[in-house]
């Protein structure tokens, strides 16, 4: 697909901490896209010297099209303001969200866009992941994981916030596999930034519960994208039982307020906040 007046930009949000091997991959394979209207916007969390060197260096040999950024000082802030800030700098309609440490197939951001055209009153995609357990052993299976909910359907709000975790049962969706137009994403104000530090836990899950309870969404069976299964990862810490009670307390308190600042009612979500609080004191 050659681009032209017509074709949308997209802008790819990264966020990185270290890793530049992996980050490497990762805008190697935004590069790689079959779609040729994106730019690329890195923001450097704070990285360590030497990390920091090779992804500028990467960033200059393709500077029209990746735009590397870092916070005041290279501090580091977390990942929720580091995508807002990308964002912030950001000029595409759509946004794509790619961790530093997961993979692109080339037809990603293609397949994405024909459902965008074909679906114009969706605010959001949502696709299936494939759990990549072969990059570190070359013997080990992939997985293939949907979502929790009907793929290639549309959801109204607040369909998915019952179905999908934290509340409902359903597997969520991984960031590298969401796309959203820029108008809703500005609608929801953003990743919360209270989810940093501990709290990072869930800060995709804050994210996503105010697009759930907002917007229409599309739920993609396809699996483009890869995610990168590490025992380091965040994600890990759901195995520190006494951590991931208070950081789950935490969003749900959060959830909780928010629906009230919105003048959100509804009985069945209600009911599941007060069913995950139950459970967690089992």
């Amino acid at each position: 697909m050659n681009p032209d007046n017509n074709d949308p930009l997209i802008s790819v949000i990264i966020p990185f901490l270290n890793g530049s091997d992996w980050l490497i991959e990762a805008m190697e394979s935004v590069i790689s896209q079959t779609y040729f209207n994106w730019e690329l916007i890195v923001v450097d969390d704070g990285s360590e010297e030497r990390h920091s060197v090779i992804i500028k260096k990467f960033c200059s040999e393709h500077k029209f099209k990746i735009i590397y950024a870092e916070h005041e000082g290279h501090v580091n802030k977390g990942v929720t303001i580091s995508r807002n800030k990308a964002i912030a700098l950001s000029k595409g309609m759509l946004l794509a969200f790619l961790d530093a440490d997961d993979y692109w197939l080339p037809e990603k951001l293609m397949y994405e866009m024909e459902l965008f055209k074909k679906f114009p009153a969706v605010q959001m995609i949502c696709e299936a992941s494939l759990f990549w357990y072969s990059w570190k052993d070359p013997a080990a299976d992939n997985i293939e994981i949907a979502i929790g909910a009907t793929p290639d359907n549309l959801y109204h709000p607040p369909q998915l916030m019952k179905i999908l975790y934290p509340l409902g049962e359903g597997q969520p969706p991984c960031p590298s596999g969401i796309i959203i137009k820029r108008e809703a994403f500005q609608r929801s104000n953003g990743f919360e930034p209270v989810f940093s530090g501990i709290y990072q836990l869930y800060e995709d899950q804050a994210f996503l519960a105010k697009i759930y309870l907002n917007e229409i969404i599309y739920i993609s069976g396809k699996a483009n994208n890869r995610y990168r299964k590490r025992t380091d990862s965040v994600s890990s810490a759901v195995n520190d039982k006494k951590r991931y009670e208070l950081v789950r307390n935490f969003f749900l308190d959060w959830l909780e307020s928010y629906l009230d600042r919105q003048q959100i009612e509804d009985i069945e979500i209600t009911a599941l906040i007060l069913s995950a609080r139950k459970n967690m004191n089992v």
